[in-house]
Parts: structure tokens; C-alpha cells; sequence
């Protein structure tokens, strides 16, 4: 008779396994900030009280494990850093109205838990400059707890993510020039009744981490060889400013950063798509930003769609028809007639060289 004694202690070692996958796909620790108490934590139940997808969930209890989370600003403070942020009033007022008390009704103990570990997950980036996710896509109707918890989040980081700045040496008003994207990304976002934020949050952690930085006219994101441009909504993208900005950046990254060698600007766009110039005249701001740029071969982005991406930053709507699409400037008419006609627009990436030495075509 064949003996099952391997075949058992084989068994008992993947019911061992199993069972720990299990528990910890069902249970994590987390040690409470404010209070210093260790709580058990159902992710599964979190996840269904939030409404999101126990992966997502997940993944933020992976990131940010047991990893130190950082403070709020005292609220006494909070309106004075938010007026610092740019956050208009209206705005300010929600935020301080959904403040995460100790004994604040609206914050349930999963909303908590997601807060001081969305905050961990970020911190534990600290310098970093790649795409991050907070955590994940929360309800928002359900109250400004829910509508402005990675706000908070950033509130706890920008006092750290500032001490970072000052470690190298960079100016308090750069700092808080780049933080106070918060205030014009909330504007943005009230304006298209909340459509916006799901890519906002993702985009404001390169701030919270140190990983971009509004110099002039540009944002200016730090990578592994090439600077990212990114073009904030802040007035007319004149030839002028945007050499004044890539000759400040030129500058400021070997000042603040001597140990990342950069070789290129590199920007990825719908403005770098060369069908605009159908439309555009040659001296216009946008068509001379793209004679800056040697193009790539065109690759399609995945999860990207271009015509979503103009309507965003052109007209701040997504579901409003094109028959009613304001057609007030230039821009916006190309835009309106070119999908009108049935046609697409598409992402387009390139670069330059960011040797101080080149000569910068205006």
C-alpha cells in the first residue's frame, strides 16, 4: 500500500498557504494616527462600504502596508494654506465644511482608514515622479468627506513635500507656485460638475511628491533623462514665456537636482498634433510650440482618447453635445468642425534638446 504522508504534509502546506492568502486578502492592520491604536481592518467590507472595487482597495493596503502616514495642518491654520493654494472661496468653504474631525459624523472609519493610508501610499513616494494613484474613485456625491478626501490627502503632504523642497534648496515660492495647482484644479473641476477629477487626482500627487515643478509658463516634470512639459490653464501660451520657462528650467534642475542628467524636453499632447495646423496660422502660440518639437511615430496610447482629452481642456465638458459647444475662438472651432467631420484627433508625443546651449525656435 502507497504511503500518503508526502501527499498530506503537501496538502496541509497549500491549506496553510491558502488560508493566509485568504486572511490576508480579507483582514490588514493599520495603526491609527490620531490615536496610536492598532485596528483590525476588513478589506473586503471597507471595500463595499466605499463603494470601489476590493482590488483597489487592495492595491492601496499593498503600497502603502504599515508605512507612516503624516498629519493634517491644524484647521485653525487650514484656511490661510488654502488661500496659499489658490483655493477659491467657494471651494475653501466645502473643504472646511467636510474637515476630518475627531468626532466628525462624516467621516465613517473606512473613509479614515483610506485617508491616512492614501497619505502613506503617496509619502512612501516621497521624490518620486511617475504617475501615482491615490487610491480609488470614490463616490463624490455622496458628501465633501468623500469629495475631497485625497484634498486632504494633499493638505497633509504639502508640509512635507515642502521640507523636501527646502532640502534642495529650492525657493518658497516655487514651492508654493507649484502646490497652488490644488486651487486651480479644483476651480477646473467645479466647472465641469465633477468630470474632471478621476485624472486630477492621479496628476496632483507629482506636486505632493515633488515631482513637478510650475516655473513660468510651463509645469516641469522630472523623469529619468527627459523633462515632461505639461501646460497649465493659466493665460496665452506666448512664444516669449515659454522660452523664458525652458531657460528657467535649463537653470533650475542642475541647480536643485545635480544627480539627474537630462538630455531632452519631451512633451505628450493633443497640442502636438499636426492636424491643428489645418486650422491654426502658422504664427499662431500653439503652432509655434509644436515647431519647437521633433515628432515621434505616432503610437496609440492606451486608455487615452484624444478627442476626450481636447473637449476636456478646450471647452471643460465631456457630455455636452457639439452642437452646442461654444465656437468663440479659433481653437474652438477647429475643434468642434474637425470632429463634426467625422474625424479624429490624436495624442502626440516629441522632444528637444535640453542642452542650455541650443538654440530655442520661437
Amino acid at each position: 500500500m502507497r504511503s500518503t504522508g508526502n501527499a498530506n504534509s503537501r496538502f496541509d502546506a497549500l491549506f496553510v498557504a491558502k488560508k493566509d492568502e485568504f486572511f490576508e486578502r480579507i483582514r490588514a492592520t493599520w495603526t491609527e494616527e490620531r490615536t496610536g491604536r492598532v485596528v483590525l481592518v476588513d478589506l473586503e467590507r471597507t471595500a463595499a462600504l466605499l463603494g470601489v472595487p476590493f482590488e483597489e482597495v487592495g492595491r492601496v493596503h499593498r503600497l502603502a502596508g504599515d508605512r507612516p502616514s503624516a498629519p493634517l495642518p491644524a484647521k485653525a491654520g487650514a484656511p490661510a494654506i488654502l488661500d496659499r493654494l489658490a483655493v477659491r472661496p467657494d471651494d475653501a468653504a466645502e473643504v472646511m465644511a467636510g474637515w476630518p474631525d475627531t468626532d466628525s459624523p462624516l467621516w465613517t472609519p473606512e473613509l479614515r482608514w483610506l485617508l491616512d493610508r492614501s497619505i502613506a501610499l503617496v509619502l512612501a513616494d516621497l521624490g518620486g515622479h511617475q504617475w501615482l494613484s491615490p487610491g480609488p474613485e470614490l463616490p463624490r456625491e455622496r458628501g465633501p468627506a468623500w469629495r475631497h478626501l485625497y484634498v486632504y490627502a494633499y493638505l497633509a503632504l504639502a508640509g512635507v513635500v515642502t521640507r523636501y523642497h527646502r532640502e534642495h534648496g529650492i525657493a518658497d515660492a516655487v514651492s508654493w507656485t507649484t502646490l497652488a495647482d490644488l486651487g486651480r484644479n479644483l476651480a477646473v473641476d467645479r466647472r465641469m460638475h465633477g468630470e474632471g477629477w478621476p485624472v486630477m487626482q492621479s496628476w496632483l500627487t507629482l506636486h505632493a511628491r515633488g515631482g513637478v515643478y510650475e516655473l513660468g509658463r510651463l509645469q516641469h516634470q522630472r523623469g529619468d533623462t527627459a523633462i515632461s512639459l505639461h501646460i497649465p490653464d493659466s493665460g496665452p501660451m506666448t512664444p516669449e514665456a515659454v522660452t523664458a520657462s525652458l531657460d528657467e528650467a535649463r537653470a533650475f534642475f542642475p541647480r536643485h537636482f545635480p544627480d539627474e542628467h537630462y538630455t531632452a524636453f519631451s512633451c505628450g499632447s493633443w497640442l502636438l498634433d499636426p492636424q491643428l495646423q489645418e486650422y491654426l496660422p502658422a504664427e499662431s502660440n500653439i503652432v509655434r510650440f509644436q515647431r519647437r518639437f521633433e515628432l515621434e511615430p505616432y503610437e496609440e496610447q492606451e486608455g487615452l482618447d484624444a478627442d476626450v482629452e481636447v473637449r476636456r481642456f478646450v471647452f471643460r465638458s465631456l457630455t455636452t453635445p457639439l452642437d452646442q459647444l461654444p465656437r468663440g475662438t479659433l481653437l474652438q472651432r477647429a475643434v468642434v468642425d474637425h470632429l463634426r467631420a467625422g474625424r479624429h484627433w490624436y495624442w502626440r508625443s516629441g522632444h528637444f534638446r535640453f542642452d542650455p546651449r541650443a538654440q530655442t525656435v520661437t
